[in-house]
């Protein structure tokens, strides 16, 4: 049997020879950007700069009549998940939205009437607080003490109380229109918003949006009504629970008024991290001021650092989880900043605002570097980030 063989291919045949060089892959560079194509980018980026500095201005400016609207949006969104559960029950939802605000209007101006009383004292009490503060603080603040121990000290911190008083009454007096028109604006536009539910969201969504896309816009504001409602009715109930614990704490170790600080401790524990620093505070001030035993101030100071730890590091995370969680210095940060973009306002809804946009960033297909951002770090992903270079080491060594 005659096999033939088989020839070389030419070009083989000399590159084997050294005939030909040997043939190296061709290393293509990255297209390189035209200056058209970066004036392009820059003008965009500039008036994307200029569009936000402009909103940020309109909405500083007008702030009165943005954060009605910014309240009524948020109460909505949270007030939605008991609407919608009545609704289902065969309650329509414009009466189920006026039975939901009834209760809690009747609540919070139940808890107002109970609490102003202890708290207008307290108030109107700052001048001698600060006073006996002074005084048990005295090693401390020599020269305050020495100023304090003259004889005019006491008509001073008398007038120093009606000045108090005085400021507080004409404040009051001068912020009562405003504060009542956004009140009733608040009421009326969340009623609306409640009363409308999905259906309204969903003409929104086809109105703005092109059609495309709202169909995925309306299972992102679904998504938000549900989660941050579910989110934010938990987390009222987890801060009732503090309050009724801390008012219980603080009427046992003889604390005045123990209603007034279960209250604000359950109203400042919507405000992560910072809240229970402040309501932490005052405790102790109010602590020192009442009582002259080292050990029952100590005692009223680690009651409520055992509550707050077992109400954050327990209960919320095995009620709520951990996927709304923020990262503390973003909290910190935007209370600075809408503190001072919007006063009290801006600290109130900061947080909401937050979690919302967490919400909505988890249900974008781009949205990964916000919720990054606006998350906690977690030791979990830094390990993972760590590990990375060492299994790419390993595969380059990796004989072909």
């Amino acid at each position: 049997m005659n096999l033939q063989r088989r020839r070389p291919h030419p070009v083989s045949g000399r590159l084997a020879s050294g005939r030909y060089p040997a043939m190296i892959p061709h290393q293509t560079r990255p297209p390189q950007m035209s200056s058209s194509t970066r004036i392009g980018k820059l003008a965009t980026a500039s008036v994307v700069i200029l569009a936000a500095g402009a909103l940020a201005i309109l909405l500083y400016i007008g702030h009165a009549a943005f954060v009605p609207v910014v309240f009524s949006v948020l109460l909505a969104l949270i007030l939605s998940t008991p609407v919608e559960a009545l609704n289902r029950h065969g309650l329509p939802r414009s009466l189920a939205a006026i039975f939901i605000l009834c209760v809690i209007l009747s609540a919070l101006g139940l808890t107002l009437y109970m609490v102003s009383g202890p708290a207008r004292t307290w108030i109107a009490a700052i001048p001698q607080t600060i006073r006996i503060l002074e005084q048990k603080l005295g090693p401390l603040t020599h020269a305050v003490e020495h100023r304090l121990s003259s004889s005019a000290a006491a008509p001073t911190s008398s007038v120093a109380a009606q000045d108090v008083e005085m400021f507080i009454s004409e404040s009051l007096l001068l912020n009562l229109p405003s504060l009542a028109a956004a009140l009733v604006t608040i009421t009326i536009l969340t009623l609306f918003l409640l009363a409308g539910g999905a259906p309204m969201a969903a003409r929104l969504a086809g109105t703005l949006i092109s059609a495309g896309k709202s169909t995925q816009a309306l299972h992102v504001i679904n998504a938000v009504r549900a989660e941050v409602g579910r989110y934010y009715v938990t987390i009222a109930m987890i801060n009732v629970g503090l309050g009724v614990a801390t008012a219980g704490m603080t009427m046992f170790l003889q604390l005045p008024n123990p209603l007034l600080w279960g209250t604000l401790a359950a109203v400042l524990n919507f405000v992560p991290y910072a809240g229970a620093t402040v309501t932490l505070l005052i405790l102790t001030i109010v602590s020192v001021v009442t009582f002259d035993n080292t050990a029952h101030i100590v005692a009223v100071v680690v009651s409520f650092l055992v509550l707050a730890t077992i109400e954050g590091q327990l209960v919320e995370p095995l009620l709520v989880g951990r996927r709304l969680k923020l990262s503390p210095t973003v909290v910190f940060l935007a209370l600075w900043f809408g503190g001072w973009f919007w006063g009290i306002s801006g600290i109130v809804l900061v947080i909401p605002i937050l979690v919302t946009l967490k919400v909505v960033a988890e249900h974008l297909p781009n949205g990964k570097i916000l919720v990054d951002l606006l998350s906690p770090a977690q030791l979990g992903s830094i390990d993972l980030l760590s590990r990375r270079p060492r299994k790419i080491k390993s595969a380059r060594a990796r004989p072909p």
